[in-house]
């Protein structure tokens, strides 16, 4: 779905090479460019004739001293947290993968031929990753990645001293992909590593990540933060890693769960994803992610108490309000919060009265400006928490009680791509409706609220080919009348889903016909 509490990321290249600088439209004037050393030259001649003059010793100095500076701040990071970091061994099992030999494997040729079923082959499985070292309540803790350990049988986690343990995990999070080792043996030996604040990063800041890419223990790497609070989706397709940190500093795998380290010697995030390749198959360098630090210590304790997060749950698909979706639900483009698309069946907002086209403003005394507002603020209540959300419809606030339910596992999510909206029984070819109020047809200058309005086009659909829009108003499906999304419901049932549908669209005030493959 396009922009469905999702935020698509877009990843701009500027290269300068500091030599030239060419304007893309008309100048007045023609612009002249230098490179750096000819400004400095021409500084210098201004002041004196002779050729032969030195500049100054003191510009020498100053950038001396900013370099020694920042070497020694660096290598003082290194220091400090470059002793809590680990490397991780693990060991597990898995299924292993059917080839074509193993055909006759298959129950249905076992079967057949009368032989006896094979007992599942398993293979075992060896991976690594790092971790760090933190003192929680006077016990010392390992912080990894979730995935660096799923399915583990075994870990095992090694300092750069020659110390090892045996390792068992205390709790995990598949939503932030993090978790906590607890250690098996007399961990005095092992230093632990001091927390920052990722709130606090800002663009620009070095950025150290350490830790055992390709089984090299103990290596550094160096760059800069390149963002902040970026959303990337998931490589399950499930849900997004949200307010993640973005930097150039070098991670590999055998890097995943290391820490991502500031100039003050301070963990700011766990290095999580790396980004090799675009969709066109252009490779990648120098983009890599962080779990930001802040998110790690707001569930630490649910995680070393109770092994896992309990998130609590609404039950709803959300997006940003922008210029589209304010159009498409009759709303002011400038309203702060965030606009509900859908509501699941069953969920806690479609017991509680919330409806598609609603604006949520407020999650208790918690002001919702956008999307990840919600998502943040309801995550960190519990589920069964009872709180009152207050949300904008038709121009009216309503002040909704709502009691949150837990929030289901990224495996359980998977079935919820699939499930139907109750606000949308029936979407179409990537096309998803909603009702014409009065608000709706006054914004798009309708005589009636016959029809259905479209909320949401799915990204790559044939709807979105075809040049369907959000905010386009359906207003007949061949030559049938759709002058509600009940006939909507009953239009889409009896067609055949081969066959290409013709649309009768009223947009901008014109009406136009949009076949749909």
């Amino acid at each position: 779905m396009r922009r469905i509490a999702l935020i698509g990321v877009v990843i701009a290249f500027l290269v300068g090479t500091g030599l030239t600088i060419v304007w893309m439209g008309q100048s007045d004037g023609k612009l002249v460019v230098q490179t750096p050393s000819a400004i400095a030259q021409s500084d210098t001649s201004a002041a004196s004739n002779n050729e032969d003059e030195q500049p100054p010793a003191q510009t020498t100095n100053v950038n001396q001293s900013i370099t020694d500076s920042g070497q020694s701040a660096i290598k003082s990071a290194i220091a400090a947290v470059g002793p809590a970091v680990v490397r991780i061994d693990v060991t597990g099992t898995v299924e292993a993968s059917a080839s074509i030999s193993d055909m006759f494997n298959d129950p249905f040729f076992r079967r057949f031929f009368g032989t006896p079923d094979a007992a599942p082959q398993e293979r075992t499985t060896q991976s690594l990753g790092s971790g760090f070292a933190i003192l929680y309540h006077g016990e010392t803790l390992v912080i990894t990645n979730q995935h660096v350990i799923a399915d583990a049988d075994t870990i095992e986690v090694s300092d750069n001293g020659g110390n090892s343990w045996n390792a068992v995990v205390v709790g995990s999070d598949d939503v932030l992909d993090v978790a906590v080792l607890r250690l098996e043996g007399d961990t005095r030996e092992l230093p632990t590593a001091t927390l920052g604040d990722s709130d606090a990063v800002e663009l620009g800041d070095w950025a150290i990540a350490i830790g055992s890419p390709l089984g090299l223990s103990y290596t550094v790497t160096l760059g800069i933060i390149s963002a902040k609070d970026r959303d990337i989706e998931k490589p399950s397709g499930v849900g997004n890693f949200t307010n993640l940190i973005q930097t150039d500093a070098a991670i590999n795998p055998g890097n995943s769960g290391g820490p991502l380290v500031n100039a003050l010697g301070q963990v700011i995030g766990i290095n999580t994803m790396i980004a090799r390749n675009s969709a066109t198959g252009v490779s990648i360098e120098g983009i890599n992610f962080a779990v930001a630090i802040n998110g790690v210590t707001e569930v630490l304790d649910q995680l070393v108490q109770s092994g896992e997060v309990q998130r609590g749950w609404l039950g709803v698909q959300h997006t940003e309000i922008n210029k589209d979706s304010a159009a498409a639900y009759g709303i002011d483009p400038n309203q702060p919060g965030t606009l509900v698309i859908s509501v699941f069946p069953g969920d806690p907002a479609d017991s509680a009265g919330i409806q598609a086209g609603d604006v949520i403003t407020h999650v208790g005394e918690t002001a919702i400006e956008e999307s990840d507002d919600l998502n943040r603020t309801v995550g960190l209540l519990s589920a069964g928490t009872t709180i009152d959300f207050t949300v904008i419809r038709d121009g009216q606030s309503l002040t909704l009680p709502v009691t949150l339910g837990l929030r289901p596992s990224e495996e359980t999510l998977l079935t919820y791509q699939g499930q139907t909206p109750a606000s949308n029984a029936n979407s179409f070819r990537g096309i998803t409706v909603g009702p014409i109020s009065a608000i709706i047809a006054q914004q798009l200058g309708l005589n009636s609220t016959d029809g259905v309005v479209i909320m949401d086009i799915a990204t790559g659909s044939k709807a979105e080919e075809a040049g369907l829009s959000e905010g386009d108003v359906i207003l007949e499906i061949g030559s049938e009348p759709i002058v509600s999304v009940d006939a909507w419901d009953t239009a889409i049932s009896q067609l055949d889903a081969s066959d290409g549908v013709t649309f009768t669209v009223y947009r901008n005030g014109s009406l136009r016909f949009v076949t749909v493959e």
